[in-house]
């Protein structure tokens, strides 16, 4: 062989191993099939089966993407300064002035700070917080803005947009939680707000009213833009997410190919879907549950791929993004999936001990109520090895003997329908061909399938949760366990601050009837009524809490240990 060519071939070869190293050095191995199975161990918290040194690593790297939104081809970037500015400056320009009049009367906040709070935004922990309450700050240094407000440096300069936080982060008397649930989430109304406005502003009327400079004009431009292919609907009530109906509604706004390219014809004429008007509405899911699943979302439809993925997939069909542009940005950054994956699987529930006394906690009656528990309740939502259990026990401390030293889960995560309002896992049909044709999907090796009925959750944590069901239609454990002609129907969801008067300690969640802080009753949109479609409270009773012959299973004393138990978890 010619020596000139043989030494162009090891050169190509070497060049071809030196990109195959590159693309794949960081690409983590995990079994996201549809025969995968939880381990002996009851868990996967380290998913990547890293070992626990790289996983610490793993996770602090993960919480950040988290907190700072990584994906650089978002359709929604909005310009920080001259959205600030816009909003908290008072111009001396007599038509700039008269238009920032305008457009304050129209908004529900006139400040950066009071939008962090209308969007229901949790702020960073203090830095001597230890355990999982330590949460890393995105630049190093504690930020001004709360947690889910996402500042990214872009080509078009610095820009706002919302981060997994925004959902997925919860100020929980006093400390914020990563993975659990916000349940002051107003981010669906935000698109809705923007589409109602945006589209009004052009670019010139923007940089004018903003002091814009060109490049922020064109990244305010771009936004503009992307709104026509994004269909939003608000919430019935505060905290629940839209985000089915917004996948499914920007799927109707854009062409009907492998990478639902971006139409104006459909944009000015989208498709019809029967989520314009079918009410969907559901809670974020807590993180911490991810590592005892192998099944997705409250209803199980993700059967197969990493869910991290999906969940930038939904978020960038809901933001107008170009699925092709968000293809490569994911070819790219499989490292930044990872890193949020093991994040997500690593992550820890609270404890009781954390925010309330052990002497809260009536042992005594917790250990009865374990027997109950696990008479019935085990059988769909796992078992809990607990320390007062152990040898000696009694020598422990009341903190001690209250801890969970072991979940047993399903090895395969079930599906049940017990009656709970259906139309939340009925939604996914609406748009789930449309998924699952996509180049993206299938490159990620992603499935969604509708199912029939919910994931009966494990409990962990459940103390911090309410309220319950997937639509957080029940407001405290006593009415989980009530007949649901007695449960309540109309409840107010307040924030969690004053643990006297915002806990109610006996039920576990929000106080009703007349212990409803007076404050509460301002918020109109914190009002849950059970009657309106997609929020009904029945279901998770019969065949449950009944026996064959239709009696209840437990009294009320019983009952009241269940829940007592149920706080330990």
């Amino acid at each position: 062989m010619n020596v000139a060519l043989e030494d162009d071939l090891k050169f190509l070869v070497f060049l071809l191993v030196s990109c195959f190293c590159i693309n794949t050095s960081f690409a983590l191995e995990a079994d996201w099939s549809l025969t995968s199975v939880i381990p002996a161990s009851g868990h996967r918290k380290d998913i990547f089966n890293v070992g626990e040194e790289k996983l610490k690593t793993l996770t602090q790297k993960g919480y950040l993407h988290a907190l700072k939104y990584p994906v650089t081809v978002t359709g929604a970037f909005l310009p920080i300064e001259p959205f600030r500015y816009f909003m908290e400056s008072n111009s001396k320009n007599p038509i700039r002035r008269l238009i920032q009049s305008i457009a304050r009367k129209k908004m529900p906040f006139s400040s950066m700070k009071q939008l962090y709070n209308w969007l229901g935004l949790a702020p960073y922990n203090n830095s001597s917080e230890v355990g999982i309450y330590k949460i890393p700050y995105p630049d190093g240094v504690r930020p001004e803005y709360p947690m889910g407000a996402s500042l990214v440096d872009t080509q078009w300069g610095k820009a706002l947009t919302f981060s997994c936080a925004t959902c997925h982060a919860s100020s929980f008397f006093g400390k914020s939680i990563m993975g659990l649930t916000n349940k002051r989430v107003r981010a669906n109304h935000f698109f809705v707000f923007a589409k109602q406005y945006i589209p009004y502003v052009t670019g010139g009327m923007f940089q004018f009213g903003t002091r814009a400079n060109n490049q922020e004009k064109e990244m305010y431009v771009r936004t503009r833009s992307n709104l026509p292919s994004v269909g939003a609907i608000a919430p019935q009530v505060l905290g629940l997410d839209t985000s089915l109906p917004q996948i499914a509604l920007s799927f109707a706004r854009r062409a009907d190919d492998d990478y639902a390219s971006k139409s104006k014809h459909f944009e000015k004429n989208p498709r019809k879907n029967r989520l314009e008007t079918f009410v969907a509405d559901s809670k974020a899911s807590v993180w911490w549950n991810l590592k005892y699943k192998t099944r997705w979302l409250s209803d199980g439809s993700i059967i197969k791929g990493n869910p991290v993925y999906t969940n930038f997939l939904w978020n960038e069909i809901g933001r107008g993004t170009d699925l092709k542009e968000l293809e490569g940005w994911i070819n790219k950054s499989s490292k930044i999936v990872d890193e949020i994956t093991a994040a997500l699987f690593a992550t820890e529930a609270p404890i009781w001990t954390d925010f309330f006394s052990a002497d809260r906690i009536n042992i005594s009656r917790a250990k009865n109520g374990e027997k109950y528990f696990n008479q019935t309740c085990r059988k769909c939502h796992g078992s809990y090895t607990k320390a007062w259990s152990l040898p000696e026990s009694e020598l422990l401390s009341p903190a001690e003997q209250i801890k969970t030293t072991r979940v047993r889960y399903f090895k395969r995560t079930p599906i049940k329908n017990v009656g709970t309002d259906p139309q939340r896992y009925q939604a996914t049909q609406y748009f789930s061909d449309s998924l699952n044709k996509l180049s993206i999907s299938k490159s990620m090796g992603v499935i969604v399938k509708p199912q029939k009925g919910y994931v009966p959750p494990p409990l962990v944590g459940i103390f911090s949760r309410y309220p319950y069901m997937h639509n957080n239609s029940i407001p405290t454990l006593c009415d989980v366990l009530k007949n649901p002609a007695k449960r309540t129907k109309i409840f107010y969801q307040g924030p969690s601050v004053d643990k006297e008067t915002d806990y109610d300690f006996e039920c576990v969640g929000y106080p009703t009837g007349n212990s409803i802080p007076s404050d509460w009753i301002k918020e109109e949109d914190a009002l849950f009524d059970t009657s309106k479609p997609g929020l009904k409270n029945t279901g998770h009773f019969k065949n449950i809490m009944l026996t064959k012959d239709g009696v209840e299973k437990y009294t009320a004393q019983e009952k009241q240990d269940i829940i007592e138990y149920l706080k330990t978890l």
